[in-house]
């Protein structure tokens, strides 16, 4: 990887929809990318110990390269007009001690923090270490950069539920949260989000939320209380009936970088939460969501080809999460869907890639 790709002069627009890639053997070696490993102590700086059989015999040092999004293509687009990697339960993370004092029983989705999720190594602007899915729209006769172009998480799932008076993020069923299904208070993650918007004034996060919570202003009020409303983008500036987003630019330039989705309609009009899918069409998720060669929306959402709504979101993670099976889906598998949705969108490339254990990855496609 690391070898330049030059794309054709086209009319219009040439897209580069998806690039997902293992982050090993890039470009500039250091000595040990590459070298079987049993921890990622036995790696190099800015290296971690990965395993994908069978696309690799064993495990092996890797690294990646980052590049921020926005910097590299330019900021000038509408925000309809790049695509976004997105975590599915960013808060159910491998190992998170309990917060109730009751062993959690039920699934973990993610394997580091939302602020390593969101969050780059020093030096970098915006990395992800072996899932990189990066679209991007560019003007007429330019030219394609690196093929490992990536950016960091830039959406996050998350499950909001009423508990113990406050509002809590939980993997639980029924809208009811447990002591066992409760990960932790949401002002928690939403302040991590916060700090990463603080300390990244040119970047733009997306929440989308699977919202359980009935107190009234619950959500509003985590929201103020975490400092995450000034950068509120508000649900009066959303584009209707499919027209282009505001740019990018002018979102950063006055500072609304925040959007934020419920799963309750009424929101929208009590709390000022867009709802969803007055704005995005989305696919089945789980099982149904990766039914090779079909693409559909799921109930809630309106048919992919709806074009009055002009984001896309594509789920792309199974029922019940496997840590060692999710590196082979984020494959070849994972590109023919990407391709299969683009079709059933009319022609649209994903806004949103949604997926598990977004770290696993086995392979490199760049299309054009």
């Amino acid at each position: 990887m690391g070898g330049a790709f030059t794309a054709a002069p086209a009319r219009g627009v040439i897209v580069a929809p998806l690039i997902f890639l293992l982050g090993a053997l890039l470009g500039a070696a250091t000595a040990n990318v590459g070298d079987s490993c049993s921890t990622t102590t036995d790696c190099g700086a800015g290296q971690w110990c990965f395993d994908c059989e069978p696309e690799l015999s064993g495990s092996h040092c890797v690294r990646s390269a980052a590049t921020n999004t926005f910097q590299l293509i330019n900021n000038s687009l509408p925000f309809n007009k790049y695509a976004y990697l997105t975590t599915h339960n960013s808060f159910a993370i491998v190992g998170e001690p309990s917060h109730t004092g009751i062993p959690r029983i039920t699934f973990d989705n993610q394997e580091d923090t939302v602020t390593d999720q969101l969050n780059v190594p020093s030096g970098s602007s915006s990395i992800v270490h072996g899932l990189f899915y990066y679209a991007y729209f560019k003007p007429l006769n330019s030219h394609s950069d690196n093929c490992n172009l990536k950016s960091g998480v830039r959406a996050l799932m998350l499950d909001t539920y009423d508990f113990k008076g406050d509002v809590w993020l939980c993997h639980s069923s029924r809208g009811k949260c447990n002591d066992f299904t409760a990960f932790e208070p949401a002002l928690d993650t939403f302040q991590e989000i916060e700090a990463f918007l603080s300390a990244n004034p040119s970047e733009i996060v997306t929440i989308i939320l699977e919202d359980y919570v009935h107190a009234p202003n619950g959500l509003t009020n985590v929201f103020k209380a975490s400092g995450l409303s000034k950068y509120w983008f508000p649900v009066s500036k959303m584009p209707q009936n499919g027209q282009d987003w505001p740019l990018v630019s002018d979102m950063v330039a006055s500072n609304q970088r925040l959007l934020v989705f419920t799963s309750i309609r009424s929101k929208q009009s009590t709390e000022g939460i867009a709802y969803q899918w007055n704005f995005m069409v989305e696919n089945n998720y789980g099982d149904d969501g990766m039914d090779a060669g079909k693409c559909s929306n799921r109930a809630e959402s309106s048919p992919l080809n709806d074009m009055t709504k002009s984001l896309v979101l594509m789920n792309y993670f199974p029922s019940v999460p496997v840590k060692l099976t999710s590196c082979l889906q984020h494959s070849q598998s994972l590109t023919d869907m990407v391709n299969t949705c683009y079709g059933a969108a009319g022609n649209r490339w994903a806004n949103f890639l949604a997926v598990d254990y977004y770290k696993q990855g086995s392979g490199v496609v760049c299309s054009s």
